[in-house]
């Protein structure tokens, strides 16, 4: 099938089962597949394939009614209360619109800083044990939560500008290329506040995005040492 024949017929099933939902909603003690087929003047397989999908989605629920009917239990389907489940979600542009705000705002660095320390915070506090051991030990807890986040952070680095943590990727990059001076250091925020809730003897001084294309550094320092 042609990708334009592929999108038609799955844009064409999303409606069919809108308009099943609806017919659902304006009876709400159910209905069974062949009533839903004759409403909509629709065959009983098209019906129930679009009800089980529906069911399976968790937006309608089944019931079995042996009311006025000898032999096996009627099905009855039923809309499921609250807002769709599977329904389209746009995080990126609610991202865009707080990161907006914040460069918008006063020192918009500084509240991102401390919105990114909060999250590191709440991160750390996810993860296993409380007071990190030593230096070594708390950054590689932190690199664990870069993974997880979707950094691609590399192993520490040592070299004459001291240690650093090299990120690969970076999950907001499209923000990031946009708003960098909110997204970069609400990324630094939440390095330095995961550190923080592990009582660390150290922190990342500063971050330096895109030092290449593919590339931003977290530079380490003793805690008391931020830039």
């Amino acid at each position: 099938m042609a990708p334009s024949a592929a999108r038609s017929t799955t844009g064409g099933e999303r409606g069919r089962r809108a308009e099943i939902l609806r017919l659902l909603r304006a009876n709400k003690d159910g209905l069974g597949v062949a009533e839903v087929a004759d409403r909509l003047d629709i065959h009983v397989n098209t019906a129930r394939f679009h009800l089980q999908e529906l069911v399976r989605r968790g937006q309608v629920s089944v019931l079995e009614s042996s009311v006025g009917r000898p032999g096996r239990p009627a099905q009855i389907f039923c809309p499921v209360s609250g807002m769709d489940p599977r329904g389209i979600r746009d995080y990126q542009a609610l991202a865009a619109a707080l990161v907006s705000s914040v460069a918008a705002g006063p020192r918009s660095q500084h509240r991102a800083i401390e919105a990114g320390r909060s999250w590191g915070r709440r991160h750390a506090q996810s993860t296993p044990g409380k007071r990190a051991k030593s230096g070594a030990a708390a950054v590689i807890r932190l690199i664990g939560v870069l993974e997880d986040l979707g950094f691609a952070p590399d192993p520490l680095q040592r070299n004459a500008e001291g240690q650093q943590i090299a990120l690969r990727s970076c999950p907001f990059l499209e923000l990031a290329l946009e708003h960098r001076d909110v997204v970069c250091p609400i990324h630094l925020g939440l390095m330095r506040g995961a550190l923080e809730s592990w009582d660390a003897p150290v922190t990342v001084a500063r971050l330096e995005p895109f030092r290449q294309l593919d590339l931003c550094l977290a530079h380490l320092a003793p805690a008391e040492v931020q830039e």
